[in-house]
């Protein structure tokens, strides 16, 4: 055969091999679908089970998801940013949450401020003395990579509020009007 057709002819080995399927009733040339897992990880079930995984907790890393569905880490990186469409970010830190009552009594005292000045002028500014409290804290504040979560476009920014340990720490207590300090407290 290999003198009549050349190089791109079959094998002895490969004649006998196909001699052997065609004898056991195999009827086709084309390659038969192959056991395991399946070409492509990118399936309705799979992507919905990955964003659910994400919505059970929206820190898991791809590393989780890759474990927990037992797929590639390119495929569960795939579904998440591509077909899902999420993206890891950072909650902004804020000291506090102020309630709907506070802000309000914020705001009224910002107005009383502003009144006085533009009745009074710099002769209030001058009159003004300040002070403001601290805590100092003794302990290692969790990094913001560590809290990183997944974000779908549509979603509402997230934020995050700072815990206060509630050991080893010192209070600064600070006064102050428009020329220098005025007091300036330390307490335990």
């Amino acid at each position: 055969m290999k003198t009549q057709c050349g190089d791109p002819c079959l094998s002895l080995r490969q004649v006998y091999k196909w001699d052997r399927k065609f004898k056991n009733a195999v009827s086709s040339v084309a390659d038969a679908d192959h056991p395991g897992r399946p070409h492509t990880a990118c399936t309705l079930e799979i992507v919905e089970h990955v964003e659910w995984v994400i919505q059970e907790n929206c820190c898991v890393t791809n590393d989780e998801v890759t474990v927990e569905l037992d797929i590639s880490h390119g495929s569960a990186h795939h579904i998440i940013h591509d077909v899902l469409q999420y993206h890891k970010l950072c909650a902004r830190w804020v000291p506090k949450q102020l309630t709907p009552e506070l802000e309000e009594r914020h705001m009224d005292a910002c107005e009383e401020l502003l009144g006085h000045y533009q009745t009074e002028g710099d002769a209030f500014l001058q009159r003004i003395v300040t002070g403001d409290e601290t805590w100092a804290c003794y302990f290692q504040p969790e990094t913001k990579t560590v809290r990183k979560e997944w974000q779908h476009p549509n979603s509402s920014k997230h934020k995050k509020f700072r815990a206060q340990p509630s050991v080893g720490k010192m209070m600064l207590t600070l006064f102050w009007d428009i020329n220098r300090p005025i007091l300036e407290h330390y307490m335990s």
